[in-house]
């Protein structure tokens, strides 16, 4: 089991394949693991892809269930997380990879782009999560009521209220679209994108749509795609032949 270590962060990992690399980030939110993909996704992009690309997962920092862990650096919550995402690729020695991620991997894909353009050549958001006006603490009150109280049993030394102080920054400064990037970024971002959109409260389907329509060399999948298992093979299609048409030669 190899671990990326950089100061008080060490990061659990596994690769699978060879080829060119493909960066796969776990759905389930602040709990998102490598286990997960098999148990809770609609197909596991690491086993999937692994005949045609190098597939990198990794457990998310302090994910409950997982083997990462790190300081939560309340003032930079998304960003402490893509900076593991990226120094990981440095320490594989990857400067640029195609990227898969599902539910909380979409607004970690928008800040990869953000924080390291031109390293992402291409990307896909499978169920992306976003900002859902209605529900505009649903992701505050999930992880304080499930993800906070375990890993404070776990980890005695950070404190609920540092805790809320992290959730609070992450998903209400600012609460609004992808929480990473703005709308004018999107706009302009030329990074190839295939969305697969779902619509559950986690993962609206307006944010989806309104990041495609913004984003100027992206592209949507079939919708629904997961209802029945018979999709999903066609959606994985879509994938492997989205990736293969912008994946350098």
């Amino acid at each position: 089991m190899p671990f990326y270590e950089r100061g008080p962060i060490r990061i659990h990992y596994e690769e699978a394949g060879k080829g060119f690399p493909l960066l796969v980030i776990p759905g389930g939110g602040l709990n998102a693991t490598i286990a997960s993909l098999d148990a809770t996704h609609p197909f596991n992009a690491q086993k999937e892809f692994s005949n045609e690309y190098r597939c990198i997962a990794a457990d998310l920092r302090n994910a409950n269930g997982g083997q990462s862990s790190g300081p939560l650096e309340i003032e930079r919550p998304w960003d402490a997380y893509t900076d593991d995402h990226l120094g990981l690729m440095d320490h594989l020695g990857f400067e640029k990879f195609v990227v898969l991620g599902y539910c909380i991997g979409g607004p970690f894909i928008w800040n990869l782009m953000k924080r390291a353009p031109g390293r992402v050549v291409a990307a896909v958001l499978a169920q992306p999560s976003g900002h859902r006006p209605e529900l505009p603490d649903q992701f505050y009150d999930n992880n304080i009521a499930n993800w906070g109280p375990a890993l404070v049993a776990r980890r005695p030394e950070i404190a609920l209220e540092t805790v809320s102080a992290f959730l609070n920054k992450m998903y209400r400064s600012p609460g609004d679209f992808v929480f990473t990037v703005t709308r004018d970024f999107a706009r302009a971002c030329q990074t190839p994108l295939l969305i697969l959109p779902d619509d559950i409260p986690p993962h609206p389907y307006a944010v989806a749509m309104e990041s495609a329509m913004l984003a100027p060399n992206a592209q949507v999948s079939l919708y629904p795609w997961k209802d029945v298992p018979e999709k999903i093979p066609l959606a994985v299609r879509h994938i492997r032949t989205f990736l293969k048409a912008n994946r350098p030669a």
